[in-house]
């Protein structure tokens, strides 16, 4: 079994700036996104989120506007002080194909992009 440390060493953040919203039940919260990977996003607060750890949500990155957003259910596995970590749930496959192109811009070399989809396709088998 792995551990939040150990997956968070298999992927690499991306640090990205994009409008974020965490929906949980009714309540929408207007956050802000501090990295992204295959495994999980790392966003910022101004007000505490109601959330413990566990609890599951649904991030939405809107990557231009809202023409193109990954859209994902997320579950809170850290939080210190104003910043909450998730694990990504489910990608569907547009919000993986965005995220995939993310990565592959920001990593800037094919072979360590195909490291990381290695990396997340075994790890989804487990």
């Amino acid at each position: 079994m792995t551990t939040p440390n150990t997956e968070r060493r298999r992927f690499t953040r991306i640090d990205f700036d994009a409008r974020t919203e965490l929906q949980q039940g009714d309540h929408i919260y207007e956050v802000t996104l501090i990295d992204i990977s295959f495994n999980g996003i790392l966003i910022k607060s101004a007000r505490p989120l109601n959330l413990s750890l566990g609890d599951e949500a649904f991030a939405t990155i809107h990557i231009q506007g809202d023409s193109l957003s990954i859209r994902t259910p997320v579950s809170l596995t850290h939080k210190h002080e104003d910043e909450y970590g998730f694990l990504i749930e489910n990608l569907d496959l547009d919000s993986l194909t965005l995220l995939r192109r993310l990565v592959e811009l920001n990593l800037g070399e094919p072979s360590l992009l195909e490291r990381e989809l290695d990396h997340l396709f075994t790890t989804e088998t487990d």
